[in-house]
């Protein structure tokens, strides 16, 4: 049974581990990131001032914003370095064949 809230986004060659990029799914900025191999999707907009995290930089397993530094958790969207305290959204991901899909129904 297909589910159509997911949107074709990427293919898997697109992306390679510890890489993102920016996409939209509708209107909504969204970065898709392939962290070893699994790929996540969040809300490409920092909850502290605004800035694109796809402009950022991947350390471990979190994500850093490019404007005052403060990261994120790359699997939950929680903040985990001031100045971010609010967290992100997160978004379902799948892949089917070789597309990366996104739905923008929070995980």
């Amino acid at each position: 049974m297909a589910d159509s809230s997911f949107v074709t986004v990427a293919k898997t060659a697109d992306l390679q581990p510890g890489e993102m990029m920016y996409v939209e799914v509708g209107d909504e900025p969204v970065c898709l990131i392939n962290l070893d191999g699994e790929y996540h999707a969040l809300n490409d907009t920092c909850t502290h001032q605004e800035a694109s995290l796809s402009d950022g930089e991947i350390q471990g397993d979190e994500i850093e914003c490019p404007l005052h530094g403060g990261a994120f958790a790359i699997r939950t969207g929680a903040p985990v370095a001031f100045p971010v305290v609010t967290p992100v959204e997160v978004y379902r991901v799948r892949v089917v064949g070789d597309e990366v899909q996104v739905a923008l129904l929070e995980r």
